[in-house]
């Protein structure tokens, strides 16, 4: 037999009986994203703030590169000793960056990197005052730890504030606000160490990263898409950390972030070497001016972004590795010139490389972005670390020649990772 038709209610009743409550059941819709579009107060607020904490955390790290002969001279030590000054920061910052997107989840984007921004830059006004290597050395490692609370959580603000069609751009951005900071701390440390001394450069420093942490907590918007985990839930990081390895390109492209960043590293520790020997006798000034081609990385940064934004990211990617291995080349030349083009080329084809990899990352990550992110970065500072020291070592055994095979090397196999994550990620 057909079933009734279900009666329906009949609002006169309930008018009629007023002892009756009506009860209004809401229904709860998914909130939809609230993305930061490009052209609004709180976009560009939030590019000037990350702008702020790119240029913080690598004019912190690397302020240390261009001192580095001056560190062997007044220590006594080697040049793969006074790398160390920086391997074990990057060292270390790899390791807290591993942790840092993890404690993110509980406590927050903002509050960490201002945090972290704050501690490196104490840490780099401590350095002008300890009187002993060692010393130095610990509070450098301890500076590394601190800075791991900024790349990893900033890409995964942007990753999850951005509207997605412009990422590749905001990404761009913020990592040219990166090579604004690491030219910016290795320039400002040669020229004041040649007209004053090292301690006065890093003392310098050390108050302008102090400037910027101040500023980048005063304009970044707070997170509108991000919601506080409660607790530590250590097997959830972990499935987190397990389920991005588990994505067939994603391991692909943090190997990248490791050999770029190696090849990066080792040839701008070295070749400071080279160039205050004869026949071209640098100073500390004049070999910091050398880092002011991190402007064609800026310029670099940007275009890529916006390129893998409409010709495709895995397009840009191998093109920014050749750009940097044909750099690596030109630097045999016994030419002053052609060696500074060669830094330009690589300088520039790193930074493409590693914007467009950073994009992909936040792209093909299913979630737990910043754990994502956080693996890439992992990646990226180890190798600048492993590599960054090993270099010295090719340096002592046959000089400027062995620098440029090992490098070569590493940047073989990056274009090999980048054309089979290509494949797969199409799959």
């Amino acid at each position: 037999m057909p079933r009734a038709a279900k009666k329906q209610p009949d609002v006169s009743e309930f008018q009629s009986r007023p002892n009756l409550k009506v009860v209004e059941t809401a229904v709860v819709e998914p909130q939809e994203k609230q993305f930061l579009l490009r052209g609004t107060p709180a976009y560009r607020r939030a590019s000037i703030a990350l702008f702020l904490s790119g240029f913080a955390t690598f004019s912190l790290l690397y302020c240390v590169q261009p001192l580095m002969p001056v560190f062997a001279e007044h220590f006594a030590i080697s040049p793969a000793a006074s790398s160390l000054s920086l391997s074990l920061s990057t060292g270390f910052l790899a390791f807290a960056i591993f942790c840092a997107a993890a404690v993110s989840e509980s406590f927050g984007r903002r509050s960490l990197m201002f945090a972290s921004l704050l501690g490196a830059a104490i840490c780099t006004i401590a350095c002008a005052l300890v009187p002993s290597w060692h010393a130095l050395l610990v509070i450098r490692a301890l500076e590394g730890l601190l800075l791991g609370g900024v790349p990893a959580v900033a890409m995964a603000y942007l990753s999850e504030e951005i509207d997605p069609r412009g990422l590749g751009a905001s990404m761009g951005l913020y990592i040219a606000g990166n090579a604004f900071g690491g030219m910016a701390g290795r320039v400002v440390t040669g020229t004041l160490a040649e007209f004053f001394s090292w301690r006065v450069a890093l003392g310098a420093l050390g108050m302008l990263g102090l400037a910027a942490a101040i500023g980048f907590f005063l304009l970044l918007p707070a997170s509108r898409n991000f919601t506080p985990r409660k607790g530590f839930d250590a097997r959830f990081h972990l499935r987190a950390w397990v389920g991005h390895i588990s994505n067939p390109a994603l391991p692909l492209l943090f190997a990248i972030g490791f050999l770029a960043m190696g090849t990066f590293v080792t040839v701008y520790n070295y070749i400071g070497f080279r160039l205050v020997q004869a026949p071209y006798n640098l100073n500390q000034t004049e070999l910091g001016l050398i880092f002011t081609v991190y402007l064609f990385g800026i310029a670099a940064s940007w275009i890529a972004g916006m390129l893998g934004d409409r010709i495709g990211h895995f397009i840009v990617l191998p093109a920014g590795i050749a750009v940097a291995a044909a750099g690596v080349a030109t630097t045999l030349s016994a030419s002053l010139p052609l060696i500074i083009l060669g830094i330009v080329l690589l300088t520039s084809g790193f930074f493409i490389a590693h914007s467009v990899a950073s994009a992909l990352v936040g792209r093909l990550a299913r979630g737990t972005k910043g754990h994502a992110s956080s693996l890439y970065l992992l990646s990226y500072y180890i190798g600048s670390s492993v590599a960054g020291s090993a270099g010295g070592y090719f340096w002592g055994a046959d000089g400027w020649n062995a620098v440029v095979v090992f490098t070569l090397i590493m940047l073989a196999l990056g274009m090999i990772a980048a054309l089979v994550a290509a494949r797969l990620a199409r799959r």
